[in-house]
């Protein structure tokens, strides 16, 4: 009887293993108000003031360290509100990063941006799924080109680099690169701290096998 016992537990234990796995717990959660330091204080006054509410998402972690965090929200400020890029090319590309990285968050909180931006449902749909989206503008094609190949190759190829100079001029394939880069950089951090989605939010994106 003991060794049975012993051995459905064992069974259960292994089942659970594979079956029913632990949810990975948030490595850097929000950090309490009354608990910062003076330097975040600050940081999350000046944050709060230039975005309109409070320090979330990938801020959460970031402000660990106030100056990256107060410099990374610079950086995103051009990108996403002063870039040469239409808001819907912009989105787009967020979009696809938050795909690249498997980045929750990143998608949900872009996602219904991008659409009211006018980026086609459908679009959005392939680029949840992994697939490259049909019937694309030649503006959409040439950032999608561009960001697939640069997150997936590191590297661009002649014939996708001359498309998108020619359609974005040379500011614009920099904007599109800074756009990558930053939105990476916020889907890096987010998944090294585990930053989790609200409360009652669902994961929209599938896990892709590594």
């Amino acid at each position: 009887m003991g060794h049975r016992l012993a051995g459905a537990i064992a069974s259960f234990v292994m089942f659970s293993a594979v079956v029913m796995p632990v949810l990975a717990q948030d490595r850097m959660p929000p950090i309490p108000a009354d608990k910062y330091t003076e330097a975040q204080k600050k940081a999350a006054k000046e944050f709060a003031g230039g975005r309109g509410y409070e320090v979330r998402g990938p801020f959460v972690p970031l402000i660990r360290s106030p100056e990256v965090m107060l410099r990374a929200k610079a950086m995103g400020d051009h990108l996403r509100f002063k870039s040469v890029l239409a808001p819907r090319l912009s989105e787009m590309i967020i979009l696809i990063t938050a795909r690249e990285w498997t980045q929750q968050y990143e998608w949900v909180a872009h996602h219904d941006i991008a659409i009211k931006a006018g980026l086609r449902n459908d679009i959005a749909d392939a680029i949840a799924d992994g697939r490259r989206p049909v019937g694309m503008a030649e503006d959409e094609e040439a950032a999608y080109d561009m960001s697939i190949e640069i997150q997936r190759t590191k590297r661009v190829s002649d014939a996708t680099w001359n498309k998108a100079v020619a359609k974005f001029g040379e500011q614009g394939v920099i904007d599109l690169l800074g756009i990558n880069g930053y939105y990476t950089f916020l889907a890096m951090a987010m998944n090294a701290a585990r930053t989790g989605l609200p409360a009652g939010v669902a994961e929209p994106l599938k896990r892709f096998p590594d």
